[in-house]
């Protein structure tokens, strides 16, 4: 079951295996629901009208989206290499508790085929595609989509309190392009793909799956639970495995393809 949200009619409408759902259904009230009790409350809403209109990011306002770093043994290493405190980035892989930070509020998020921005104070700039968690009220995972972590290296690397700057901007996180309901079960052998093309040729293509991931995706989450409260969910990156070398960064014009499961996220790259 996968669910996606479009814009139709200037309103935004939420559909399930390409059927429009009934005007009043919202995210937030679904994520209030049990992990179990979900599939029906999503049947009771659906209807015959097949899905139509300009897709959009699958999360609404009152989501949050937050972030996982270092959870893949590339990560790590494409932090040691950027920073002048390699053994902070060594400390926080090999630490129980996780690195969490915020990425986006729901409202400016980027969704399918609009643009992503980086930073025009900031000359080392990259793409992370992530699994991203979908999680309710109560911390369930009851599903997952495509993430891109888009991300200054060089403002991060130049000391680690630098990372809201380098992580949190317009433009810098995209989901997209639906939510494939799944459990945390269902998760590991979700594999994950970057592809980057410049003026037609693919200039970057990489793949990699959750069960490198270092941490379980529940393990996360419920980091994330112990002390905030998301009473209409919210959404968690999980941390990437694929990074570009050193020597790449995006440029304006840049395509950006991410593969998570079931899930594409196609956007252009802006300043």
């Amino acid at each position: 079951m996968i669910l996606t949200r479009y814009r139709s009619l200037g309103a935004a409408r939420w559909a399930l295996d390409g059927r429009h759902l009934s005007p009043d259904f919202t995210l937030a009230r679904a994520l209030q629901a049990r992990a179990a009790e979900l599939p029906a409350l999503l049947a009771s809403h659906l209807t015959g009208e097949p899905a139509a209109g300009h897709p959009l990011a699958p999360i609404e306002a009152e989501q949050e989206v937050w972030a996982s770093g270092v959870t893949y043994l590339r990560s790590r290493q494409a932090r040691e290499a950027e920073s002048a405190t390699a053994d902070v980035y060594q400390r926080v892989y090999e630490a129980e508790r996780p690195e969490l930070f915020f990425k986006a509020a729901g409202w400016r998020v980027v969704g399918p085929g609009d643009a992503i921005r980086i930073r025009r104070d900031s000359g080392w700039n990259v793409p992370e595609p992530e699994l991203t968690l979908v999680l309710n009220r109560d911390g369930e995972i009851v599903g997952y989509c495509a993430g891109n972590d888009v991300s200054s290296r060089d403002i991060e690397g130049a000391n680690p309190l630098y990372l809201p700057q380098a992580k949190v901007y317009d433009g810098s996180c995209a989901l997209g392009a639906g939510i494939v309901l799944a459990s945390a079960e269902e998760l590991q052998a979700v594999s994950i793909g970057l592809e980057i093309v410049r003026e037609g040729a693919t200039i970057f293509s990489a793949a990699t799956d959750l069960g490198r991931m270092k941490r379980r995706p529940q393990e996360l989450a419920d980091y994330l639970f112990r002390e905030l409260s998301f009473p209409w969910g919210a959404f968690l990156m999980t941390g990437t495995g694929i990074v570009p070398g050193e020597d790449f960064t995006l440029l304006p014009g840049d395509v950006v393809r991410v593969r998570v499961g079931e899930t594409r996220l196609e956007n252009v790259t802006q300043t």
